[in-house]
């Protein structure tokens, strides 16, 4: 499958370029890291967590792809519109941790504190890298 298939599916539509959509996105996923970090990583919480941070990565690539004309309806799009943009290793990286999460979301499967831990820093990194290079120069 490629980006275009999501396209002619409409699962991905075009959009207007967003800078204050794009400016609250970012902000948004900011905040809720500040947040996510504050939590203690235990049996209990490792699931949510896990899909917290997932959520943020998933906004940070709403707000690239609104930057780039796109508004995209499907999680698993994301991997092909990473891999369009010609990042790879990061597409094969989050389509990990989507499946991760919809184990997590919709199969009611436990996923360990290591596991979570080893994500989580897996994710910060990646959002980071990613606002860096596509998202800098918001003004």
């Amino acid at each position: 499958m490629m980006f275009k298939d999501f396209i002619k599916k409409e699962l991905v539509r075009r959009t207007s370029k967003d800078i204050s959509l794009v400016k609250s996105l970012v902000n948004n996923v900011k905040r809720d890291i500040i947040f996510l970090n504050s939590l203690e990583i235990n049996e209990n919480s490792s699931r949510k967590i896990m899909s917290g941070y997932y959520d943020s990565l998933r906004e940070v690539l709403e707000a690239i792809s609104i930057m780039d004309g796109f508004k995209i309806y499907s999680h698993e799009a994301f991997t092909y519109f990473l891999k369009e943009k010609g990042e790879e290793t990061l597409s094969i990286k989050f389509n990990r941790f989507r499946k991760i999460r919809n184990s997590i979301n919709y199969f009611g499967k436990d996923i360990s504190i290591e596991e979570t831990k080893e994500n989580i820093e897996e994710i910060k990194d990646m959002i980071k890298n990613l606002i860096e290079k596509y998202l800098r120069d918001l003004k």
